[in-house]
């Protein structure tokens, strides 16, 4: 998953985009409103942590800004204000959910997995297909009932296939989970992963199929 951190304080952006870059996340960060702005133009993000006490152009425009552009990701705002009027009108522009600060990291991680969980209409912390099952709470999987050792990669990878299965998944998009602005990854990389990830998943019967000019799609083979 992609996330777009806007924060304009470089000490409280450097430990969030630590923190959820640990925790398996592509962060890219900004410290305005309006370079959120271009970003949101130039690239595809799965959801927005945006501040409210930006320079300029501060969080609730910014988040009726991204509204007004037919734009549905989510968008957690944090903020140090603890008045009512100030999330109330944060939710109202079209915030999905708020953060007081000071926060602790493990509570920003459950509020982001239960946004992107809804985003892409999952219900639960668990992302089953089959024999296989991701725990995203506890960041284990498990195959056949068995633990599966994956890299941070390879499970973002298949964190994407699970949210869109049955459905497939498009490359692009598998591309742009992986990549930040700091790091290069290249369309052939995925094929890296995918090879990876098959070899892991053949033996206990989930397929990855590769679907000619779109993307991936995971399958259950015959009897699994």
């Amino acid at each position: 998953m992609r996330l777009l951190l806007v924060e304009d304080d470089v000490m409280v952006a450097s430990g969030m985009k630590l923190g959820l870059c640990d925790a398996g996340y592509t962060v890219d960060w900004v410290g305005s409103g309006e370079r959120a702005v271009q970003a949101l133009e130039a690239e595809s993000f799965d959801l927005a942590i945006v501040d409210i006490g930006l320079p300029g152009m501060d969080g609730l425009q910014l988040t009726q800004r991204i509204r007004a552009s037919g734009c549905t990701m989510p968008v957690l705002i944090l903020t140090a204000r603890d008045a009512l009027q100030d999330r109330v009108q944060g939710l109202d522009l079209g915030a999905d959910d708020y953060m007081l600060k000071p926060f602790e990291l493990p509570e920003l991680l459950a509020r982001l997995r239960a946004l992107l969980r809804r985003s892409q209409a999952a219900t639960s912390a668990v992302l089953s297909f089959g024999p296989l099952e991701m725990d995203t709470a506890h960041r284990r999987v498990t195959l056949a009932g068995q633990l599966m050792e994956l890299g941070p990669r390879e499970w973002s990878v298949l964190e994407y296939l699970l949210l869109q299965a049955p459905k497939p998944a498009a490359k692009d998009k598998l591309l742009a989970a992986l990549t930040g602005w700091d790091k290069e990854i290249t369309p052939n990389a995925i094929e890296v992963y995918i090879s990876r990830l098959r070899a892991k998943l053949d033996p206990a019967g989930v397929a990855l199929r590769s679907i000619r000019g779109f993307g991936y799609r995971l399958e259950l083979a015959a009897g699994s």
